[in-house]
């Protein structure tokens, strides 16, 4: 497909200690086979990140932080968002809600997946996302992909032999696919949205 829709797999989770590689590497590997996207890991740990402190949104100020402003570059080169959960404190980690509020627009008019994990599938963070991603003008996508329960201690570090993430493959597969075909059908439609809009104010 000519001119595909690119989409970043975001890791929300900078502790030296996470677990997140794991999936991320098995879930790029899902995203790479496809064949009407492209895909890249974002990692917010090669974005040092201040705590937001700008006078407002870049919706309405320029930002003055250069990494910040590295930040939001990255961001607006991709036309949708997977973004790799971890759940802390039911919720989104810190450095992940940071993220977030360092940009605005570039988050704009494109669509979001997720994948969480934790206890009871990263649920309670998996929602608190969604609220946050339709302030920030994204468009969540119904399915998503949990890890929780019985599967997450399989997989996951509390495991002291812990089962790859392909042991997961039959629980998993469906609900991968089907978060991927829609971020990658939005990806789509709102790329040509953007398009049109873009030439229409030119």
């Amino acid at each position: 497909m000519a001119d595909k829709p690119r989409i970043a797999l975001v890791i929300s989770s900078v502790r030296k200690t996470r677990w997140a590689d794991k999936p991320a590497q098995w879930l790029l590997k899902k995203m790479q086979a496809r064949t009407d996207i492209e895909a890249e890991i974002v990692d917010l740990r090669d974005f040092d990140l201040p705590i937001f402190d700008e006078p407002a949104s870049n919706a309405y100020v320029p930002t003055s932080n250069p990494v910040a402003r590295r930040w939001q570059e990255t961001i607006a080169k991709f036309d949708g968002y997977v973004f790799l959960l971890a759940e802390y404190n039911r919720s989104i980690t810190g450095a992940l809600k940071n993220a977030l509020d360092h940009d605005y627009t570039g988050w704009n008019n494109k669509p979001m997946g997720l994948m969480a994990y934790g206890s009871a599938g990263g649920a309670r963070a998996a929602e608190h996302m969604r609220l946050i991603a339709i302030e920030l003008q994204m468009v969540p996508v119904r399915a998503g992909v949990h890890v929780g329960g019985s599967d997450f201690y399989r997989v996951g570090p509390y495991n002291p032999n812990p089962e790859p993430m392909e042991a997961l493959e039959d629980a998993l597969a469906g609900s991968v696919k089907d978060m991927l075909d829609q971020v990658a059908w939005y990806a789509r439609v709102l790329k040509a949205a953007r398009a049109e809009k873009a030439a229409a104010a030119a």
